[in-house]
């Protein structure tokens, strides 16, 4: 009975974050024979297999819609309200292929994205002209991406990395960014943190990004069924975020509600999640 329960909740979550194709993706990207960008063992392995990255998540989300012209650019082009899922999925997706598939699959997914990037451009409401492609806007949404990942990990992973792995994860990640058009990414923990904060006078909470917030947190797509479970996993991901990050926001801040019961909620929940998607271990018979 509670092997059927892992199983069915197992192929949901996947289901979900995956999409129709995942099964299919999945095969290729780890059983295709030839070299990786990362080598068993490496951090970013660690960081990306982990269920704390369903926190990260939509942390880095969040974090993310603080540059008003990545925040222009999501509204505009990325059709997060009408299909939040596919574009979930295509997410996974590259990060799986990056992280764990074939070097020439990894540069495909690259090419693939960069050449979106290239078509996505406009204005801003008050007239600012953004591209996507700019490599300064995509180092913002690597930096946030990479600090909220590790984040998440740190608190909520299964294997926390000591200071050298998360110094070894960031250098991990900076191969991917420099691959997408990031100039000089951030290679250590000092150099991301100094790069967050070289980014904070750009950074403001637009309609659009509250929009975002709004949608993220309080009306996701999901089933009522569903919804407490997400619920906690969003409070998880806004208990992360950087008290600067949650006041821009306008996101409450209780810090002994959050000791006392979101961040042991988000750990149960990142366990759950985690037993759930391993494989259930196999008996031998003597």
């Amino acid at each position: 009975m509670l092997t059927d329960v892992r199983e069915q909740l197992g192929k949901a979550l996947f289901g979900r974050v995956a999409g129709p194709e995942g099964p299919t993706n999945r095969v290729r990207i780890h059983a295709t024979p030839g070299p990786r960008w990362f080598a068993t063992g490496r951090p970013i392995r660690t960081v990306h297999g982990d269920a704390s990255m369903f926190i990260g998540g939509i942390s880095a989300l969040l974090l993310q819609s603080l540059h008003p012209l990545a925040m222009a650019a999501v509204a505009a082009h990325s059709g997060y309200r009408g299909d939040p899922w596919g574009r979930l999925q295509r997410t996974s997706t590259f990060l799986a292929v990056t992280t764990y598939g074939t070097a020439d699959d990894a540069q495909q997914a690259v090419n693939h994205v960069r050449a979106i990037h290239q078509e996505v451009r406009g204005e801003t409401a008050d007239g600012a002209a953004y591209h996507a492609a700019d490599p300064h806007l995509l180092g913002w949404v690597h930096a946030a991406q990479t600090d909220s990942f590790l984040r998440a990990h740190q608190h909520y992973g299964a294997q926390p990395l000591d200071t050298a792995g998360c110094d070894a994860y960031v250098a991990d990640s900076a191969r991917v960014a420099r691959a997408l058009g990031v100039t000089d990414p951030p290679h250590d923990l000092r150099t991301l943190a100094d790069r967050l904060t070289g980014y904070r006078p750009e950074l403001r909470a637009t309609p659009e990004a509250r929009a975002a917030a709004r949608f993220l947190l309080f009306r996701p797509p999901l089933p009522l069924a569903a919804r407490p479970f997400y619920a906690g996993l969003a409070a998880n991901a806004v208990a992360l975020l950087p008290p600067w990050a949650r006041s821009t926001l306008r996101l409450p801040s209780i810090p002994i509600l959050e000791d006392m019961a979101v961040r042991p909620a988000g750990r149960v929940l990142t366990r759950t999640i985690r037993w759930a998607m391993s494989p259930p271990p196999t008996h031998r018979t003597a």
